[in-house]
């Protein structure tokens, strides 16, 4: 269906004119309530919980709704939303319903029930209305794929919705859905697998880096912000989560972070050159040599060895086919095709690669699907050096890596080691999560106290 049919032009500027203001500026400015009282700034420590906040709106994703409950991800609390939505999925049924439509729909059904006057606090003072998020409106509006996929919500909506609610007009709908795009977070259950999509108010002052100050959590659908590293005082202007997976070359975190989000990202780690020969390193021929290798040089800069034709070649088609495997396997990793991979870069390929990080990560999950315990402790331990550098010391993920290793051993019964691996990703939980996490306190607290028992007996 050609854009200009429901996105006409004379509606796009008559909205422009309302919202345009509004949609000025970076992610940290933020509504004050009263007056701002003069105190002395409180230092922020390492792991304290900076915000908490529920979801202004979400969905759950639609491959996961067979196995989770839509509300807490109690139905009764979700009733006062779904007796709305309800027969509108039952109208386009046996028809599935894509999840960016479901979302509009229950954003859409939100504001027209008071949504538009709900605050979310950033601070005791500070807070965000829908209406205060950055829309990116006028690039979405030049944006033609993301246009045509509205278009095709669009069509869904209309027909879902019909007269139970009030459609919004085509240009303040796509003012909606560029909120939600730019906006939105993916709640992640306890092993950061994603499972619905959401939009929070107050946490949407937050700002992207690479190299993340704050990280978010989740417990069900309440979110967390806490600090991984300490700070001054709690400036939103100065605190940073990460909007992507940090597992990519800066080339990719921009192209991703431009597609996505509409800014091109100068942290600290997207403008340093060095960044980008470490993630693409090479092995240096010279086997007494463990410094990262640049493949576009004709000599190791730091041993002098020399880079034959033969071996830039050698190095490109193993990255190539690294490549290639893991673009197939984005539902499902195979071990033996991972294996084939990893045998290409054993002779070519520097371990803090970040092509051979993903592959490791991927053999790793792919072990443990299959059971070969040994294998995927083998590859665990090789993953460590890599998430650590990339992910940095106090991210979910490496702690979450030490729980899985530690797992596995107390299952094989190296219990020193399992101890060791359940008190590391202890360290790094307490921070990401704090100690009154489920994740702890269900999870990995038991199975530490039953590996110290174990070993102790």
């Amino acid at each position: 269906m050609p854009s200009h049919r429901i996105f006409s032009p004379l509606l796009i500027k008559q909205f422009e004119t309302l919202t345009l203001k509004s949609q000025q500026g970076s992610n940290n400015q933020c509504k004050v309530k009263g007056r701002m009282k003069s105190t002395q700034p409180k230092a922020i420590k390492r792991g304290e919980r900076i915000l908490t906040e529920k979801p202004f709106a979400y969905v759950l994703k639609s491959k996961y709704r067979k196995e989770r409950c839509d509300n807490c991800l109690n139905q009764n609390k979700a009733w006062p939303l779904h007796k709305i939505e309800c027969p509108m999925l039952k109208r386009i049924f046996p028809r599935i319903v894509p999840d960016a439509a479901r979302m509009l729909c229950r954003l859409i059904i939100r504001l027209d029930n008071g949504g538009d006057l709900i605050r979310g606090y950033c601070t005791p003072t500070c807070y965000r209305k829908f209406r205060d998020l950055m829309s990116h409106y006028q690039e979405i509006k030049h944006d033609p794929k993301r246009v045509e996929h509205l278009e095709s919500l669009y069509v869904i909506l209309n027909e879902m919705m019909q007269n139970d609610t009030v459609l919004p007009n085509p240009a303040e709908l796509l003012g909606i859905h560029g909120r939600l795009i730019t906006n939105g977070f993916n709640i992640l259950d306890a092993e950061m697998n994603s499972i619905a999509t959401a939009i929070y108010l107050g946490v949407s002052i937050t700002d992207h880096s690479c190299k993340p100050n704050a990280v978010a959590t989740f417990e069900g659908t309440t979110l967390h912000i806490h600090a991984i590293e300490d700070m001054e005082c709690l400036d939103w202007s100065k605190i940073f989560i990460s909007y992507i997976d940090l597992l990519n070359t800066p080339a990719q975190r921009r192209s991703d972070l431009k597609e996505n989000y509409y800014f091109w990202c100068v942290c600290s780690k997207c403008i340093d050159p060095q960044e980008t020969v470490e993630m693409q390193a090479a092995k240096c021929p010279n086997a007494k040599c463990s410094a990262p290798l640049d493949i576009t040089l004709n000599n190791c800069l730091y041993c002098d060895a020399g880079v034959s034709p033969r071996y830039r070649n050698a190095y490109q088609e193993a990255i190539n086919l690294t490549k290639n495997h893991l673009e197939n396997m984005k539902d499902v990793a195979y071990l033996d095709v991972c294996k084939i991979c990893l045998k290409k870069h054993k002779e070519f390929v520097h371990s803090l690669n970040v092509w051979h990080v993903k592959i490791l990560d991927a053999a790793f999950e792919a072990a443990i699907a299959v059971n070969k315990w040994g294998e995927a402790l083998e590859f665990g331990k090789q993953l460590l050096p890599g998430f650590r550098k990339y992910y940095g010391d106090w991210n979910p993920l490496l702690g979450l890596l030490y729980m899985k290793l530690a797992k596995i051993q107390l299952y094989e019964n190296f219990l020193k080691e399992a101890i060791y691996n359940f008190q590391e990703a202890k360290k790094i939980l307490d921070v990401t999560h704090g100690p009154d996490h489920s994740l702890l306190q269900t999870q990995l607290q038991p199975l530490l106290l039953q590996a110290i028992a174990d070993n102790s007996a």
